[in-house]
């Protein structure tokens, strides 16, 4: 297999403003430098200069050459959403979907994977962590552009199954049609050399260059998140119901503890509600910033967290992030947890509306201004008062969907000397690490 090549769209707009630095020429011959812009037309086309065209490719004079997108925004729906300006290697393409400009890099996979370690955590974690979360990035998206290839897959962004009394819609990442991956947290978080590279990071993609998780012949869907909260979870919980035999629920520890069922109602909430030992219960600020950025780092409490609501807030709250009015919301009610207690259906009881909701993350969505940090809770009503309470208490455990590799638990993996074949190995459990080029 060659080393692959990748397109990763970075911004979309009516109008996109953007810097050559440095010489490049387009596949017409112009060579142009400095600050640009680029809009559509009322016909779809790419307004440039004083030409109208539907794509156009800046290729760089040579590797010190770069560009910088203006306005980029990232952390979309997220708490910490803001605009960047972002500086990219490789070359820039410009398209029009007939409505907007889309500006894609295109650039080596490794160089790629460089980019998003680093953007995905910081640079200063150790080798071994870095080198595991590169063979998971490099699985997981060599995954999905064989998924996309495949002329019998077909995957969308939002999947809904609606019912007279429940929606359950989920949120997977989207088959991008005109380029490979996005460059946000729907994907992956890439943000070019925007975030000064470390060493440690380079020697990490170099030293498992080419190399993938794989069950069965096929490269694993490796998924991760930020903190399983002790157990991690299975993927049908929070998306499509399939199976995997990699993503099974292991519990965060080195084996001395053994974890109930947790998708036991009476289970979860003795888990939830208690404070386990697990490489992911860590207050390590040495280790917690060596994988959070200082956006992520706004986040404190990720293991165990408690969110309250007054009647109001919460009422109000569900009625504009589901809008359904459900009037006064008078219970809280799991239905159906998965395998480290997330909720994957949630009965909302209000006095004008009662309707279950999933799976996760629209239940994350639809009790929080932005993203709950994850759907293991339990709820606690207070000042129960005609049968309506008064406020709402959720205590919940980790940060994320849970399934796969669990970041803050692996970093602490690696820093008390696990390998980082051995940290894959143990949440990735029947997989094989092997190498394609």
């Amino acid at each position: 297999m060659e080393k692959p090549y990748i397109n990763v769209g970075i911004i979309t707009g009516k109008e996109i403003s953007f810097t050559l630095n440095g010489k490049h020429h387009t596949d017409s011959g112009d060579i142009l430098t400095g600050k640009m812009n680029a809009s559509v037309t009322e016909n779809g086309k790419i307004s440039f200069g004083t030409d109208e065209i539907d794509t156009v490719e800046f290729i760089p004079e040579n590797n010190d050459c770069s560009f910088t997108l203006h306005n980029v925004t990232i952390g979309i729906s997220y708490h910490w959403e803001r605009q960047e300006e972002q500086t990219f290697t490789g070359r820039l393409k410009l398209i029009s979907d007939e409505y907007s400009v889309i500006a894609i890099n295109i650039l080596p996979v490794e160089d790629y994977l460089v980019s998003v370690i680093s953007s995905e955590m910081s640079a200063t974690s150790s080798v071994e962590f870095l080198k595991s979360h590169a063979v998971i990035s490099r699985s997981w998206l060599l995954a999905q552009i064989g998924n996309r290839d495949k002329k019998d897959v077909h995957k969308s962004l939002q999947q809904c199954i609606s019912e007279e009394d429940s929606i359950i819609r989920w949120y997977d990442r989207e088959d991008h049609k005109l380029f490979d991956v996005c460059a946000d947290d729907h994907c992956q978080r890439y943000q070019g050399i925007t975030k000064a590279t470390n060493p440690s990071v380079a020697k990490a993609v170099r030293e498992t260059e080419g190399k993938v998780l794989m069950y069965n012949n096929e490269i694993c869907d490796a998924r991760f998140s930020k903190c399983c909260g002790g157990v991690s979870e299975t993927f049908d919980t929070c998306w499509e119901n399939k199976d995997y035999p990699y993503l099974q629920p292991v519990a965060d520890n080195e084996g001395s503890l053994t974890i109930s069922d947790l998708s036991i109602e009476d289970n979860a909430d003795k888990w939830i509600r208690s404070n386990p030992k697990a490489f992911c219960n860590t207050h390590d600020e040495k280790v917690l910033k060596q994988i959070l950025n200082n956006y992520d780092q706004e986040t404190t409490d990720f293991y165990r967290w408690k969110v309250k609501y007054s009647q109001n807030e919460i009422s109000d709250l569900i009625h504009r992030k589901t809008g359904i009015d459900f009037g006064e919301i008078k219970d809280l009610i799991p239905i159906k947890r998965g395998k480290s207690g997330r909720i994957s259906k949630l009965k909302i009881v209000g006095t004008m509306r009662t309707m279950t909701i999933g799976k996760e993350l629209e239940i994350r969505r639809a009790l929080s201004e932005s993203h709950l940090f994850s759907s293991a809770f339990v709820v606690d009503k207070t000042g129960d008062s005609d049968c309506i309470p008064s406020g709402f208490i959720i205590t919940g455990a980790g940060w994320g969907h849970g399934v796969g590799l669990c970041q803050i638990g692996a970093a602490m993996m690696g820093e008390k000397g696990y390998s980082y074949d051995k940290i894959l190995l143990h949440y990735y459990k029947s997989a094989e690490i092997r190498k394609l080029y």
